[in-house]
């Protein structure tokens, strides 16, 4: 799991800095899917139910499950969401990213910040002996103190020899505290943030791309994470993530 994880981190470095204005995101889900191989790594998106790309490239108003196009082309101004999971040696590790493409709004810089940040929020409650639903919690309180909407529809998961296992982890406060946590657990977190409703809606014509029901931007956080006898550790942690500091914010 920690390979898995730190070769998935790399993959997530290196196409960050591949996301610019003019290319599809079929573009880059070709790129995605050669840096997973390249890693010696089994792109676990493609044909997963039948979806049928290495990565979900979402833009601006798509939550999740963006399937990638040779017509969807990137313009400046844009957000996008890159969510994978590759295997190695057969197990999974699970992250996502949001991209801007160039320079974005204030309001959409803030969304993508916000979002990471919800995640490292809730991973201040990710230690052995606290219980699941408090990560939940503070995920969403720390989100909606902005106003903005969480969604619902979907949310995080287990993960390890199969890409989605239990328990379910949702981004929101819930009535029962959920199992408590054990070292050994590895968990797929990822705040699913809108700047208008949490609501969302399916796009036409295909069963996965999942909007904000009132066509707001959305963004979306996720690593692999390890609980451990003291600190959680991030397996899907990016070198500059690492080097920003990221790490001392729980």
């Amino acid at each position: 799991m920690r390979e898995a994880g730190r070769r998935l981190g790399l993959v997530h470095q290196q196409i960050a800095g591949e996301i610019r204005a003019g290319m599809s995101t079929m573009d880059v889900n070709r790129i995605g899917e050669q840096l997973i191989l390249d890693q010696g790594c089994i792109p676990s998106c493609k044909n997963y139910e039948g979806f049928p790309a290495a990565f979900c490239v979402s833009v601006n108003e798509e939550v999740v499950h963006g399937i990638p196009s040779d017509g969807r082309i990137l313009a400046e101004g844009d957000i996008v969401s890159l969510d994978t999971v590759l295997s190695y040696k057969g197990y999974h590790a699970d992250a996502t990213r949001t991209i801007p493409v160039g320079k974005v709004s204030k309001a959409a810089r803030l969304l993508i910040e916000r979002t990471r940040e919800s995640f490292f929020v809730g991973m201040r409650k990710a230690f052995a002996g606290r219980h699941l639903h408090e990560i939940s919690r503070a995920i969403g309180d720390y989100a909606k103190g902005f106003g903005y909407g969480i969604v619902r529809d979907y949310c995080g998961h287990g993960i390890g020899a199969d890409m989605h296992e239990d328990p379910e982890i949702p981004n929101y406060r819930q009535w029962r505290r959920g199992i408590k946590l054990k070292p050994g657990m590895t968990l797929a977190v990822e705040p699913m943030i809108n700047m208008g409703t949490g609501n969302v809606v399916w796009a036409e014509g295909n069963d996965w791309t999942a909007m904000s029901a009132d066509m707001s931007l959305s963004a979306h956080y996720e690593n692999t994470v390890l609980i451990t006898d003291g600190k959680p550790e991030i397996l899907t942690i990016t070198d500059d993530e690492r080097e920003a500091g990221y790490l001392d914010l729980f």
